[in-house]
């Protein structure tokens, strides 16, 4: 029998871990509201983290074939629900294949429609903090911690050709185990000659610490690990000591912060900008709404889905 019940008014699903802790659930029909999506509403489905093929593709079929489900976001199982039902898709959007993972499921023309929409999204989210030329005027390093699929999008988008010059030197992405790092080291391999990646496997927070007190200072440190949300924590211990002048980014906006306490405990000494992940939900949310509902979200729109969310 199918767990899932048919839906009766245009539905978006939530596909996650604890969705029902998610701020989106309240968010989104004050949002559905000011978009004028009439009757749309929002259902998670939780998956445990690294979930069968068969459980990731009895929700996808379902999507797929009932008529009212309009789409979903996808989070913490991009790349396992991707690999279990890529064949599933009419059509796959060139971030999700070259990033094998899937972040927004929507359909669109009588085509099931994958897109992987995190390159865009942490972009939207990075230009609005990172100052303009960094990379080229100050030349510092990149630590990402995780090597998720965020870990991924962040990569292809702060390697862009189209950014000449203004690409990091050096990105190093730390993981506590050793088969992520492989498959991120493939996906990412010849993405720009003028980035040099490395591929650290750090399975205690101590040894993050030990790449964090290499860094060169004006770097970007970012928790893409899913601690302080998914699972409590932090990739650091107390004892690590940030690299002067950076930016630190904690892409959570829920949850138990640790690691973006252990920065905002050095900010002043050590001249950090300590960023949240506030402004990456709102992109990532708002680019997969724009997808599985079929309309444009920026300018005066976004900003006032922002506030609506604060």
């Amino acid at each position: 029998m199918n767990k899932y019940e048919k839906a009766t008014q245009p539905t978006m699903y939530f596909i996650g871990v604890t969705t029902g802790k998610s701020s989106i659930m309240k968010v989104f029909p004050k949002w559905a509201a000011a978009l004028e999506l009439k009757d749309a509403v929002i259902k998670g489905i939780d998956f445990k983290p690294h979930s069968s093929a068969e459980e990731y593709r009895e929700a996808v079929e379902f999507i797929k074939n009932d008529p009212m489900s309009l789409g979903a976001l996808v989070t913490t199982h991009k790349i396992d629900l991707y690999k279990s039902c890529e064949d599933l898709f009419d059509y796959v959007d060139p971030y999700a294949k070259q990033l094998g993972e899937v972040s927004s499921i929507s359909k669109r023309d009588g085509k099931f429609c994958a897109h992987a929409k995190d390159p865009i999204s942490s972009g939207l989210a990075l230009e609005a903090f990172v100052p303009e030329n960094y990379w080229k005027d100050y030349d510092g390093d990149v630590m990402i911690m995780g090597a998720g699929g965020s870990a991924l999008a962040m990569s292809v988008y702060l390697t862009q050709e189209k950014f000449g010059e203004n690409v990091p030197s050096k990105i190093i992405i730390a993981n506590r185990s050793q088969p992520r790092l492989d498959e991120a080291k493939r996906i990412l391999a010849g993405l720009n000659p003028k980035t040099k990646f490395e591929f650290l496997l750090s399975p205690t927070p101590e040894d993050n610490d030990k790449i964090l007190a290499s860094l060169k200072p004006h770097s970007l440190v970012v928790n893409a690990t899913g601690l302080g949300k998914d699972g409590p924590g932090s990739p650091l211990s107390d004892k690590c000591e940030f690299p002067k002048d950076s930016q630190v980014w904690e892409l959570n906006y829920r949850g138990d912060l640790i690691f973006k306490d252990q920065a905002e405990a050095q900010a002043e000494s050590k001249n950090l900008h300590v960023e949240g992940g506030w402004i990456y939900f709102i992109h990532g949310w708002t680019q997969v709404i724009s997808e599985v509902f079929h309309l444009p979200i920026e300018g005066v729109i976004l900003d006032k889905l922002s506030d609506i969310a604060k």
